[in-house]
Parts: C-alpha cells; structure tokens; sequence
C-alpha cells in the first residue's frame, strides 16, 4: 500500500517507519526543511510544503496513494490534508489534541474517516487507522476495556518472541512496548521481548488476568 504522512515530528515520523517496515510505500511531507532532510536521511521520499496544499500533496504521490495520514501539530494542517486525500479518493486519518471540545471533535469525525488522539496512543493508532483497522483509537477506549502496562519478568513465556507476534486472540492486543528506562511507543517488527521491557496492553476488563497469564506465565 502506498501512504502519505503529513508531519514528521514524533508521531508522524514513528508511523512513517512502522508501515515502511511492514513493506509498505510511505513519502512523508513536512513545512520543516530540516525535518524533511532527517526524512531523506533515514530513507524516505520526502517532499517539502505545507502538506494542506493540493500541489504539495500531488508531489508527493496523492494521485496513487491509498491513505493520508495528517499527523502534524497543527490541526488545521491536518484538516486541509485530509480533505484534499479525500478529493482523490483515499482514507484519510487526522491527529487532533484530546483537549478538543466534543462539537470540535464531532465535526472533523463528519468529515475523516477516523481521529488520532496521539496523547493517548501514539503511532499505534495513526498506523493501524491508516491501515483501515478496526482499532479505533478513541471509541475502543469504552468502559468495557482496559489499558495497562504489564513489566516481562526474566521467565515469561514472551521472552524471546517478536512483539508483532503475540497472538492474545480476542482477550486484547499488546499496542505499545518499552526498554526499561525508555519511553513506550510502536514495535518494529523486528522488535523482540526482552526481560524487563514493558508492554501495554488493551483488554477486556474481565480477560485481564487471562492475558497476564498469558504473557508472563
């Protein structure tokens, strides 16, 4: 699949590496010249321009692309960007601060096809909402599911496994992973469990204890 990430910074550049890793085709657009020289040094095409301007965004490939991702700091940057993928026809998922009052939200959800609250969830929910998931970063966030960190002790049954593949079936899912003393975000999917690493999980609140197990034996 082929994206456009709008933004750079810390989410987007995160989410930009994850679906690259996953083999997809990812051209990154920033305002930021230096950000855009970090984007080409670490690979990727990266155009340079407000990406919520239509010659900007058919530079970097929108004609073709299968989703925009509007992922900068500034919503109306994000706003612009969705509406124009919209105009060609691809997903469109837009960041916006958790701050933003319910009629705000309610008005931008109208017009993408799904909202980030990065606060809370960081690349895992940009990227597996431009992948037209079924995480929903905000509505999953329900009084019938939980979040919390569980740390791998040195025998637990994931030590030595891939984060992308631990299976908890319908329990929940790990969203997020952390060295110790290292903030947590997206795995890599190369990315393998380690003793002491932290991981977040999202579950049913009466499957928790179920994916303890599950995880740390």
């Amino acid at each position: 699949m082929k994206f456009v990430i709008v933004g750079y910074g810390r989410v987007g550049s995160r989410t930009a590496r994850v679906l690259r890793e996953e083999g997809h085709d990812v051209t990154v657009v920033d305002n930021d010249d230096k950000k855009v020289d970090r984007a080409r040094d670490e690979g990727f095409e990266a155009v340079l321009g407000d990406g919520g301007t239509e010659s900007v965004l058919r530079e970097a490939g929108v004609e073709g692309a299968d989703a925009v991702g509007g992922l900068t700091g500034d919503p109306n940057i994000n706003f612009a960007a969705c509406m124009l993928g919209k105009e060609y026809d691809c997903r469109t998922v837009m960041r916006i601060s958790e701050d933003y009052r319910q009629e705000i939200y309610e008005r931008y959800a109208d017009d993408v096809d799904e909202i980030i609250y990065p606060e809370r969830l960081g690349a895992a929910g940009a990227k597996t909402a431009l992948l037209g998931g079924d995480f929903n970063a905000i509505g999953d966030l329900t009084d019938q599911l939980r979040l919390t960190t569980v740390t791998v002790p040195d025998d637990a049954p994931v030590v030595g496994e891939h984060v992308a593949n631990i299976d908890l079936g319908a329990d929940g899912r790990v969203y997020a992973h952390g060295r110790e003393r290292e903030p947590m975000t997206i795995p890599l999917p190369g990315t393998v469990v380690e003793p002491g690493d932290q991981l977040a999980l999202l579950t049913e609140r009466n499957a928790l204890e179920r994916v303890r197990s599950k995880l740390l034996g």
